[in-house]
């Protein structure tokens, strides 16, 4: 079937962390430091232990459930812990994610060749963004800081909608958007388990851009590539 619709994962696969992902030290101390400046007054040891204990919780709360809580969420419950009293929707909950947020960002980069192709692919698919990550607002930003949210027709972040790969209902509700059926679809992703398994299940085609080596006994892709250049002739071979 003709492919219509191609969809990326966002990290790793069309924006590169760097350092080999060494970002979350600093921006977890960036947070810190913000909190401390505006009441939070306790060491750092006491915070980064509350916090971990949070985003540990949270992660095992919703480890069959495939669901993605804000990351607003990690903060509120690290806070509560320690003893202050602070609704999930107060603004200084949402400006320490913004702290960690704004120095994660300083770690990611464009891949270079991914806004040729893009710009390339945009006049003959519809294009979309799947992507697992709890800060929806830090997705939003890198895309737009390169010229990029004109090419996309869906943006579909897990903390934004509760819902992460390989979910079913979260390639479901992308492909609703773009109008377009599972097999007119390809997926672009860097993780065998939620990009190639997720979008193979719901019956889409899958390219994996090999940054990594990873193997799976449950799937395999249809094909694989070692950088954003080779995937204009992935797709023509779809």
């Amino acid at each position: 079937m003709t492919v219509k619709a191609v969809l990326f994962d966002m990290f790793d696969t069309l924006f590169l962390i760097e350092k080999n992902h060494e970002f979350y030290s600093p921006a977890l101390m960036r947070m810190f430091i913000y909190l401390n400046k505006h009441g939070v007054k306790v060491s750092f040891d006491k915070f980064n232990a509350a916090y971990v204990e949070a985003r540990d919780r949270i992660y095992a709360r919703v480890e069959d459930s495939f669901e993605e809580p804000h990351f607003n969420v990690r903060v509120f419950e690290a806070l509560r812990s320690l003893g202050f009293d602070y609704e999930i929707s107060s603004p200084l909950v949402a400006a320490a994610t913004n702290e960690f947020c704004e120095e994660f960002m300083t770690y990611v980069k464009i891949d270079v060749y991914a806004k040729a192709m893009l710009k390339r692919l945009h006049s003959k698919y519809k294009l979309g963004i799947v992507s697992n990550f709890a800060i929806p607002e830090c997705v939003f930003e890198l895309i737009k800081a390169e010229g990029l949210d004109s090419y996309f027709d869906v943006v579909m972040v897990s903390a934004a909608v509760n819902k992460r790969k390989p979910c079913p209902g979260i390639f479901h509700d992308s492909l609703k958007i773009l109008g377009v059926s599972p097999k007119e679809a390809v997926f672009v992703g860097d993780t065998i388990d939620s990009d190639i398994e997720g979008a193979k299940v719901v019956g889409m085609r899958a390219v994996y851009i090999e940054r990594r080596l990873q193997k799976s006994d449950k799937v395999c892709p249809d094909f694989t590539i070692k950088n954003l250049n080779e995937l204009l002739t992935a797709l023509d071979q779809c």
